[in-house]
């Protein structure tokens, strides 16, 4: 029986406060959206949403294809207008909203919304996939099912997307619809192997662990990342291998883990992925942008490789252009007035945003007439001004370098130091490694991280430790130009026989700093990176280092541009771990790291030949001036 003020039920129970099916009121909106399941055509169906201007006609498409949920992608906001709705990740309100385009997200297959399995970076069909469909025939048939079903369109299709959403504006470019007419992968995931996520010349970013774990435990991440310990330096130190740390959270039931662990070495399960060598196979045909940011924590190799890859061929050259800024992974989205506590004195994020890639997507997705931006526009920091030019520099060093050598008492400069300069000793202790960052180190995820920014950390807490060598020029008296990719050979003998080599490239800045005195001193990597040492003859095959005898060590740094000022110095730091951002190096060798026993890690005294060591970069101190 209802008691009193109950409606009654026909079951005679108590009435329901939720309809089964609520509508949202939603007709003063500036946007209609439309929640569909497109089918591909192994008969999967993707979840994708779709937001319309309101009125909208002859509006051109954005299209995003993403594991990191379409609705959550479109759902910043609670709002009836456009803009506040696509806030964050892979949207940018002043240019999608304010540009009138129609705004198309998708789940890629086997996550959130849609149906099928979900395969981390799923390969394109060949020797790795064998079955009918990649990410190119899932995007190919989901424009050609927008542009017969949106009549607000004018049939003309963008896609864009920053890191893995950049790898699928990659993947896009395979075998395209003759409606996408323009790609801009923003960040990308390129290169696995070489030095976007997964490893770095064969150092495992042990970092990634957590993403792994979540992204491709679950089709929605359900599964959450645990440790029991705040400061991950311990969680993966007392871990002790790679292996051992994803392996006593279950994660040999994933398969991208599994095949992490049988796949140590740039083999051909590595190399069939790259984008890098799998596109100028194929050709490209489609405009395309490439973006890369200076500071990138995640992906700092993939745009650079790709673009160095593609220019060599006229055809696709026609084809290419590339935008480089002063930002962390995305941050070309945000505002970007600073990186870190470095002042940028503009809003680097807004200009690249008008000036370069609205303009670029207007020239073909609207009015070809409207101006396309040069082919290369990159910022260039220390001067902190922007500049456009034709092309980068040679990827190699084969002429127009200068050379900064190493030299005695930890010096660094252009004269050559003789033969009998020695060399600069440390050891390198497995038990107790290098952090990236000053401890704590707070993973990413957490709110009070700072991975978004370490690159641009303050390294002279590393300088300060005896397992680091510093080499530094005298002050400079005239501005010292980097453009392109510093390459370092480096000579050392190691007590092990096995190890991993970390050069950084730095800014030294004046002791005092007039208009922010907590610059005095700082310590700013310009570009840096890691080589295990197993793989100095080849990154396929790896060799075990011969104890006490010097070998060579071949590194290509990541892209700078910049200007180092007079008043500030250059160092060169070098160093054998980076932790817990890759994995510890045992130091003995064993046939793979991951599985590597507690008492093959064992400290190693490492002798950097000096005479032996230098850097060559693009540039010097007459270069643009």
């Amino acid at each position: 029986m209802a008691m009193a003020g109950e409606p009654s039920t026909p079951d005679g129970g108590i009435a329901a406060d939720m309809p089964e099916h609520f509508q949202v009121q939603d007709s003063s909106f500036g946007y209609v959206r439309r929640d569909v399941m497109i089918p591909m055509r192994d008969g999967a169906k993707l979840h994708t949403v779709i937001i319309i201007p309101k009125g909208a006609h002859g509006a051109p498409i954005l299209l995003t294809r993403t594991p990191y949920s379409a609705d959550h992608m479109v759902s910043f906001g609670s709002s009836g207008n456009m803009g506040p709705i696509l806030q964050g990740y892979d949207n940018m309100p002043d240019v999608i909203a304010d540009g009138g385009y129609i705004r198309v997200i998708q789940d890629v297959r086997g996550k959130y919304g849609s149906e099928g399995r979900y395969v981390m970076n799923r390969p394109m069909r060949g020797p790795l996939n064998a079955t009918a469909v990649d990410h190119s025939t899932d995007t190919w048939d989901t424009i050609e099912w927008l542009v017969h079903n949106l009549p607000e369109s004018n049939g003309k299709v963008g896609i864009i997307g920053v890191s893995y959403d950049g790898y699928t504006a990659i993947t896009a470019l395979f075998h395209p619809h003759p409606a996408l007419k323009v790609s801009v992968p923003m960040n990308p995931m390129v290169d696995g192997w070489m030095g976007d996520d997964w490893f770095h010349n064969g150092a495992f970013r042990e970092e990634m662990l957590p993403y792994i774990y979540e992204q491709d435990g679950t089709p929605k991440n359900t599964t959450t990342w645990w440790a029991s310990q705040y400061d991950s330096y311990d969680v993966f130190l007392r871990a002790g291998s790679a292996g051992a740390a994803g392996r006593m959270r279950g994660m040999e039931q994933i398969g991208f883990f599994r095949q992490i662990l049988a796949h140590p070495a740039y083999d051909q399960w590595w190399q069939l992925q790259a984008m890098d060598r799998l596109l100028p196979r194929e050709g490209l045909t489609v405009p395309t942008m490439l973006v890369h940011s200076l500071w990138d924590q995640e992906d700092n190799y993939g745009a650079i490789a790709l673009y160095y890859a593609l220019e060599k061929d006229p055809a696709a050259a026609a084809h290419l252009w590339l935008a480089v800024g002063p930002w962390n992974h995305g941050g070309e989205i945000h505002e970007a007035s600073t990186m870190g506590p470095v002042r940028l004195r503009s809003d680097t994020g807004l200009y690249f945003r008008q000036n370069v890639l609205e303009p670029f997507l207007a020239h073909y997705l609207k009015d070809s007439s409207i101006p396309l931006p040069a082919r290369v526009t990159a910022f260039r920091s220390g001067e902190n001004r922007w500049e456009r030019d034709s092309a980068l520099p040679p990827h190699d060093c084969a002429s127009g370098c200068t050379v900064l050598h190493l030299q005695p008492g930890q010096g660094l400069g252009a004269q050559a130091p003789g033969a009998d300069a020695g060399v600069a000793r440390y050891v390198s202790d497995p038990e107790h490694p290098v952090p990236y960052v000053a401890r704590p180190v707070v993973s990413k995820g957490r709110p009070d991280s700072n991975w978004r920014n370490w690159l641009a950390t303050d390294q002279r807490n590393m300088a300060a430790r005896p397992d680091v060598l510093s080499f530094t020029s005298p002050v400079l008296t005239a501005p010292f130009v980097v453009r392109g990719q510093p390459h370092m050979h480096l000579t050392a003998a190691t007590t092990g026989t096995d190890g991993d080599f970390v050069v950084k490239l730095i800014d030294v800045y004046p002791d005092e700093v007039a208009d922010q005195p907590e610059m005095g001193g700082y310590q700013l990597m310009i570009s840096a990176d890691i080589l295990r040492g197993r793989y100095r003859e080849s990154f396929a095959q790896p060799h075990p280092i011969p104890a006490n005898v010097p070998q060579t060590y071949d590194m290509v740094l990541p892209l700078a541009n910049h200007t180092f000022l007079p008043g500030h110095r250059i160092m060169i730091q070098i160093q054998s771990s980076w932790f817990p951002l890759y994995d510890r190096n045992p130091q003995t060798y064993v046939e793979n790291i991951f599985l590597a026993p507690k008492d093959a890690y064992r400290p190693a005294t490492v002798s950097v030949d000096i005479a032996r060591s230098w850097l060559e970069v693009h540039g010097g101190a007459s270069a643009g001036h």
